[in-house]
């Protein structure tokens, strides 16, 4: 029997008000599970969200994505809050009167094995409190097990550092902004290898950087392979900050003074191209931390700089792209004087602004590396009668 058109007019009137039901429940149901889903991660300078794959032909290879290394530069946002806070510091040393202080700044991923010659080379300074120590480490290690004495509670936040990556450089700027943060007495900031030592005692070197006006950092122009250093993160990467015109080498271990620690941490524009990851296949070639600090002061204040590392290497004597290392053997108060005799290379930028009078200096070498951790034995014999006596 067919339905009338009055019974199929009925039995939707009857069924209307259930399909409203049930659609007021989906959707309250819909409502009250979103409030109570956790909220989503807060995303810092980028967003999680990807634009749209490109379409390709079929007959046509996809392109692989950039080879491009993922690591951290240790740019992050706290450094970024750091670095500004840094930046506003007062440029001259206070309180007025206050004796000027040196600022030794260890970069290091463990241990110091030499730490024994550097506790002596402090304690037999004749005035205290002329220096502060600061220590750049992996975060990772129970720092309570690893440094004693001088160096108990002198670690700053850090973060993980690796060869071929911005984070060598990176760690410096960490440390001269805590250094400059922490005490407006310092004056001068040296960076310090863990496989360094001192070839001189505390006083001689502390009458030698206090009295100076300019930072000490090796600037060299035009040095063997430095296009393929400045190509490293790409033919045209550097650009238009950085020209290859304007890129520079250097050692990596410097003395700053305090305008040029404001200098570095107060930088983002030429910092904005050194963080970039190199290429992997450039990896031989990157080295920021060789080229970050030599290419920004010579191109902000190269009349404030001495071109000249005061911390001496012995490239003589290389392997696999690595300065020599001393050994138990090669300590004796013989290599002690040598090293002393030798002066600095000084950079080829004197007659584009650098003052001329660098090309008359001779200023002695005031540290060495790299000594292996079975020196320290050797080193601690001729440390009273060589190292620490002038």
């Amino acid at each position: 029997m067919t339905p009338s058109p009055l019974s199929l007019l009925c039995a939707l009137l009857l069924t209307l008000p259930l399909a409203i039901i049930f659609t007021i429940n989906n959707d309250t149901t819909a409502t009250t599970t979103t409030a109570t889903d956790p909220p989503l991660p807060t995303v810092r300078y980028q967003t999680l969200i990807s634009s749209p794959p490109k379409k390709h032909s079929p007959h046509l290879p996809i392109p692989p994505p950039p080879f491009v290394e993922k690591i951290d530069t240790g740019d992050d946002y706290d450094d970024e809050s750091l670095f500004r806070r840094a930046s506003r510091v007062n440029p001259n040393p206070l309180p007025a009167g206050a004796p000027k202080k040196l600022a030794f700044m260890f970069l290091t991923t463990g241990p110091l094995p030499l730490a024994p010659l550097w506790e002596l080379y402090f304690n037999r300074t004749k005035t205290q409190q002329l220096y502060n120590i600061y220590i750049h480490t992996d975060p990772n290690l129970r720092q309570d097990l690893i440094f004693h004495g001088i160096f108990t509670n002198r670690t700053i936040p850090s973060k993980p550092t690796r060869r071929h990556s911005p984070s060598l450089a990176a760690a410096h700027r960490r440390l001269l902004a805590h250094a400059l943060l922490h005490d407006p007495s310092n004056y001068m900031f040296s960076l310090i290898s863990p496989s360094c030592i001192p070839l001189h005692s505390f006083d001689f070197t502390y009458k030698k950087l206090i009295e100076s006006e300019k930072s000490y950092i090796e600037i060299l122009k035009n040095e063997g392979g430095a296009w393929g250093r400045w190509t490293a993160r790409g033919d045209t990467a550097m650009l238009p900050e950085v020209e290859f015109e304007k890129f520079r080498i250097g050692s990596q271990f410097s003395v700053l003074t305090r305008q040029h620690a404001m200098v570095a941490v107060n930088d983002t524009r030429i910092w904005s191209k050194f963080k970039l990851p190199c290429l992997l296949k450039n990896m031989d070639r990157c080295y920021p931390e060789e080229n970050y600090f030599p290419t920004l002061l010579s191109m902000v204040d190269i009349r404030g700089c001495v071109p000249a590392t005061l911390t001496f290497v012995d490239w003589k004597d290389q392997h696999n792209g690595h300065p020599r290392t001393f050994h138990g053997s090669d300590v004796g108060p013989d290599l002690i004087k040598a090293i002393r005799r030798r002066r600095p290379r000084y950079g080829n930028d004197v007659i584009n602004g650098s003052d001329a009078s660098v090309t008359s200096r001779n200023d002695p070498f005031l540290f060495a590396r790299k000594f292996g951790s079975d020196t320290v034995g050797a080193l601690l014999d001729i440390a009273d009668d060589v190292i620490l006596r002038e």
